[in-house]
C-alpha cells in the first residue's frame, strides 16, 4: 500500500526535516511506503553533481527575488522549485517493491516508474509526454521517432536540436534501501523563474508546464484543476504504476500515530517472545519427578519362565 499526504505549501528546510523523520520511521518499518505531495516557496536546490555555474543569477538577484539556495544529497544538478509546482517526495523502501521480472526494484527502475507515473498524469489531461534516452525526467513536444522506450539505447545527443521541453525533473537519494527527494512537476509554475538557472544543467532545451501544454492542446474552455486535485491524480497514477493500493491520509499526525502504534506492537511482540523463551509452559515439568527417576534407575526384575 502507498499512503499519501498533501501538505500544501511548506518551506524547503521543513521539507528536509520531514523527509529525514519519515525515512527514519520507514527504515524501522514503523510506517509503510509514503508519498509526500506539496509545493515550495521559490528555492534553488543543488544536487550532488551540481555546478555553481548553472546558477545564472547573482546572489543579490536571488535575494531580491526571495529565492533561497540549498545544497542537498539527491542526484542531479540544479533545480528550481516554486509556487504552482507539484513536488513529490516518495519515502519508499525499495526492498518492498519488485520489478517487471519479479526481482528487487533498483534505483534506476524506481526513477523510470516515477517517470511513467508522471507521463500517465500528463495523459490524463490530454498532454502527450514521454522520455528522452540519457536525460532523466518527463518531456513534451517529442518528435516522431524520439527514443521513448524504457529499453532504448539511442544517445540523447542525436536530438540536440530538438524542440523537446521538460515538464518534470526527477532526482532521488537512497540510503539503506529507503528513498527520499523525488520529483518536481510543473503545473501552473511561472516559467520565467527558470531563467535563473540552466535547469538540471541542460542549456539547449526549454521547460514547460501542464497549464501551458493544456492550453496549447485543449479544444475546450476547461480550466486547470488546483494543485491539490493534481496531487490526487498523481497519487492515483503512482498506485497504478507501482501496482499498489493508494490511501490518502488527512495529515502528518495520522502517520505519526500509525508509527507510534506500530512501535508499541513491535515492543509487545518482543516482550512476548522473550517471555516464551525464558519461562517454559506451565504443563512442562521443571525437573523429572523422583518416582520416574527411580523407575529409570531401578534394576530390571528377572522374568519367570
Amino acid at each position: 500500500m502507498i499512503q499519501y499526504i498533501y501538505l500544501g505549501r511548506i518551506d524547503y528546510p521543513e521539507a528536509l526535516r520531514l523527509q529525514a523523520e519519515l525515512v527514519d520511521l520507514r527504515t524501522q518499518d514503523l510506517i509503510g511506503n509514503t508519498l509526500l505531495l506539496l509545493e515550495h516557496p521559490p528555492v534553488l536546490t543543488l544536487g550532488r553533481n551540481a555546478r555553481r555555474a548553472n546558477i545564472l543569477a547573482s546572489d543579490e538577484i536571488l535575494a531580491r527575488r526571495g529565492v533561497t539556495l540549498h545544497e542537498i544529497n539527491r542526484g542531479g544538478d540544479v533545480t528550481y522549485h516554486g509556487p504552482g509546482q507539484l513536488i513529490g517526495y516518495p519515502i519508499f523502501d525499495l526492498r518492498s517493491l519488485r520489478n517487471s521480472t519479479g526481482g528487487r526494484l533498483g534505483p534506476v527502475d524506481f526513477v523510470r516508474l516515477i517517470e511513467e507515473a508522471l507521463i500517465r498524469l500528463c495523459s490524463e489531461f490530454g498532454v502527450p509526454a514521454g522520455r528522452i534516452c540519457g536525460l532523466t525526467g518527463v518531456w513534451c513536444h517529442l518528435r516522431w521517432g524520439s527514443p521513448l522506450e524504457k529499453s532504448c539505447t539511442t544517445d540523447a545527443n542525436q536530438n540536440q536540436s530538438g524542440p523537446e521541453a521538460k515538464i518534470a525533473a526527477i532526482g532521488i537519494h537512497v540510503a539503506r534501501g529507503v528513498t527520499s527527494h523525488g520529483f518536481a512537476f510543473n503545473v501552473t509554475t511561472d516559467l520565467r523563474d527558470f531563467a535563473l538557472i540552466n535547469p538540471c544543467g541542460i542549456t539547449d532545451r526549454p521547460v514547460t508546464s501542464l497549464e501551458k501544454e493544456f492550453a496549447r492542446d485543449s479544444t475546450t474552455a476547461k480550466s486547470m484543476p488546483d494543485l491539490e486535485s493534481i496531487a490526487r491524480h498523481a497519487a492515483r497514477q503512482f498506485g497504478f504504476v507501482f501496482d499498489q493500493q493508494v490511501l490518502a491520509l488527512e495529515n502528518l499526525d495520522a502517520l505519526r500515530a500509525e508509527a507510534k502504534a506500530q512501535a508499541e506492537n513491535l515492543k509487545g511482540s518482543s516482550v512476548s517472545e522473550k517471555s516464551a523463551a525464558e519461562f517454559p509452559a506451565e504443563d512442562t515439568p521443571l525437573q523429572v519427578p523422583p518416582e520416574i527417576d527411580r523407575l529409570r534407575h531401578a534394576k530390571p526384575r528377572p522374568v519367570s519362565a
